[in-house]
């Protein structure tokens, strides 16, 4: 059996979740892997047979998407050209982890995809949404890859149909310690911006990781160093709490760590904003951006903000067994 295995390039969720899905899918069938966008920061350790344009958000620094950099790498030409290129049909089983060119490849050529994704989940009528609805936040959730059958992962069993996180390998076999000090991810924002939010908190030790500088520095109690996936997780690992935007990827593995965690949705993002709410009904502490008038819910957090226990099992094998059975 030949198998397409398709991930989103933007942010590193999807990648990191890849790592263990792809050897499960292996042992199934011929596997050739796509990947699409251009914000990746995780090497994968496995041959890409398609790397491609696709459709990427890019962030900014401002703690949303830069969309005028967004607009400006975009294009409608690039991205029919290679919608119709990929040849879906030559496989059996395509699986696409919110990544847009393999799944409208299948609706041009009314092939049955699959999705297997966190965005999967989001719009599920039983999982939390914030009080602000926005309806083109979810029709671009709909239909920025469209699959004819849905696997979704969240933070919690909000439903019988939803799975727990994937967290890879590499996580579970971390040794965990408490070190003092807090890790921070928040790769929409200025590094100086956070600096000095941060700085704030003088006692406080904090490690953030970069997508804007290529050279690490410190000022006062805050060291900057540019994102690193081994770095990144040791440092989390051996962290008192984590602060990060509400991506999937880091908070799952934050709280699978057991560690406190304090997340801050990107702005305009209608699936941040959908996981912050997952989070909060949780116990997570979230707060809306790094303003100064959200110092003091950082300070309560730091002062008493506890881990919140879950229950994350390794079931990657299992569910790829599942859509395997059900898909072919």
């Amino acid at each position: 059996m030949r198998i397409l295995y398709a991930i989103q390039g933007t942010g590193n969720g999807h990648l990191t979740r890849a790592m263990d899905v792809i050897p499960a899918l292996q042992r199934h069938g011929e596997l050739d892997i796509l990947v699409s966008g251009c914000q990746v920061d995780i090497p994968l350790p496995y041959p890409v047979k398609y790397r491609l344009h696709g459709l990427s958000f890019i962030f900014g620094k401002n703690g949303g998407i830069d969309f005028y950099r967004t607009f400006a790498q975009a294009s409608t030409r690039s991205f029919y050209r290679e919608v119709s290129q990929l040849p879906v049909k030559a496989y059996d089983l395509v699986i696409s982890d919110f990544e847009p060119i393999s799944a409208w490849a299948c609706q041009l050529a009314r092939k049955h995809c699959v999705g297997l994704s966190n965005q999967a989940a989001v719009l599920h009528k039983s999982v939390p949404r914030p009080k602000a609805e926005d309806p083109m936040g979810a029709w671009v959730l709909r239909n920025y890859a469209p699959t004819a059958a849905r696997y979704g992962f969240h933070f919690a069993r909000f439903d019988s149909t939803i799975f727990t996180p994937i967290i890879r390998r590499q996580v579970r076999e971390l040794a965990v310690s408490n070190q003092g000090h807090y890790t921070v991810y928040l790769p929409a924002h200025d590094d100086h911006k956070i600096v000095n939010r941060l700085a704030c908190f003088k006692e406080v030790e904090w490690q953030v990781f970069s997508k804007h500088n290529s050279r690490p520095f410190r000022l006062g109690n805050v060291a900057v160093q540019p994102i690193q996936a081994n770095a990144f997780l040791q440092s989390m690992a051996s962290s008192a709490g984590v602060l990060c935007a509400a991506g999937f990827g880091t908070p799952s593995e934050a709280l699978y760590l057991r560690k406190k965690l304090m997340v801050v949705p990107m702005k305009s993002q209608y699936e941040q904003l959908c996981n912050a709410a997952a989070l909060q009904s949780m116990g997570v502490a979230t707060i809306k951006s790094l303003k100064k008038k959200h110092i003091p819910s950082i300070d309560d957090w730091l002062e008493e903000g506890q881990p919140v226990h879950v229950d994350y099992p390794d079931e990657t094998a299992a569910l790829v067994a599942r859509i395997v059975r059900e898909n072919t």
